[in-house]
């Protein structure tokens, strides 16, 4: 007679009549729920028999269950909507979400690493980290993910592609009518020559002009102090396209208290559509890089990855434009145009 099967999570959610999600929050004690779905909760892993010993499972099968993300700033939301999807399906998968946020900071990105990858199955880390940071990471004992492409091709990586994103934004614009470009950049990412080669590719072609502009960090308040030397400089464009969308709201924002018309006078765009996006005053035209389904993605890799199993396809974010009021096309501005 063979062994009993052991009682997995899934099989206390369905005893319960739960999602995994919920059995793994209260097992792992993350979240308190009504006392009539705790005591479903409690019966049904008394009656299978389940149990969790994080520490003696780790030390029988050498792992931790818990996965690694590190993000440049968790305050902002394109990264806050990464953990989000990258969390959901950890948890529908009895994995934990350890998440460490570098805050920008260059310096601080292998100290924090090194501390967090003992703990973890698994890292996925921004590409931003420097170039050492990224050859120090492909060379773990341990799968390594990474959002957005560092300077290597040979690591796996999940995000839109830069250039496409650019691209599909610069070619509306040019239907749009627009003539005199502007873009405020990031140069210390890496996808900065990528986004600026996908402008470029489409505007030289139509002889329109790109003046280049830059940010020391890429928030709304940077966008704000940067908005003078952008919309003051000598030939203005007639749309500025932020490097995501919280440099493009500081510029706006401060383009409206400068006494300038949005966008009968200057329209301005953004990439990475967070919500707050459609929310400003006019509403902001972006593009959707798919935050959520890109931490999503790179979880599902990641999972694959540790449990040997190979990567699914087909499941690169594919971006979207959202055209709103940012960009709107009024006679005033087609007659300044001309």
């Amino acid at each position: 007679m063979g062994r009993q099967k052991r009682p997995t999570i899934r099989d206390v959610a369905e005893k319960a009549g739960v999602s995994i999600a919920t059995v793994s929050k209260y097992v792992n004690r993350q979240q308190s729920f009504s006392q009539a779905v705790e005591d479903k909760l409690r019966s049904a892993i008394q009656d299978l028999g389940y149990s969790q010993n994080p520490l003696a499972r780790s030390m029988v099968t050498g792992r931790t269950t818990a996965i690694g993300l590190a993000v440049m700033d968790i305050a902002n939301p394109h990264y806050a909507n990464v953990v989000k999807g990258a969390n959901r399906v950890a948890l529908e998968n009895g994995y934990n979400l350890l998440v460490v946020d570098m805050e920008e900071s260059i310096s601080a990105a292998r100290p924090l690493l090194a501390a967090l990858s003992p703990r973890t199955d698994g890292l996925i880390v921004s590409a931003r980290v420097p170039q050492d940071v990224a050859d120090w990471l492909a060379e773990l004992d341990k799968p390594v993910a990474f959002l957005g492409q560092p300077e290597r091709d040979d690591v796996t990586t999940v995000g839109t592609d830069s250039v496409q994103v650019a691209s599909l934004l610069a070619q509306f614009l040019v239907r749009q009518g627009f003539s005199k470009f502007g873009y405020v950049g990031y140069s210390r990412a890496a996808w900065n020559v990528e986004r600026l080669r996908g402008l470029r590719e489409v505007l030289e072609p139509a002889g329109l002009e790109l003046q280049v502009f830059d940010v020391e960090e890429p928030t709304s308040e940077a966008g704000e102090r940067a908005a003078a030397r952008v919309l003051l400089c000598q030939d203005r464009p007639d749309v500025i396209i932020g490097c995501n969308d919280l440099v493009a709201i500081g510029l706006m924002s401060e383009a409206r208290a400068l006494g300038f018309n949005v966008p009968e006078d200057i329209a301005f765009a953004g990439i990475d559509n967070i919500p707050t996006s459609r929310y400003v005053t006019p509403p902001l035209t972006t593009v959707d890089v798919c935050s959520q389904m890109t931490g999503e993605v790179v979880m599902k890799q990641m999972m694959a990855m540790i449990e040997d199993k190979p990567c699914p396809e087909g499941l690169a974010p594919e971006p979207a434009l959202i055209i709103r009021d940012s960009t709107r096309r009024t006679v005033k501005s087609k007659q300044l145009a001309k």
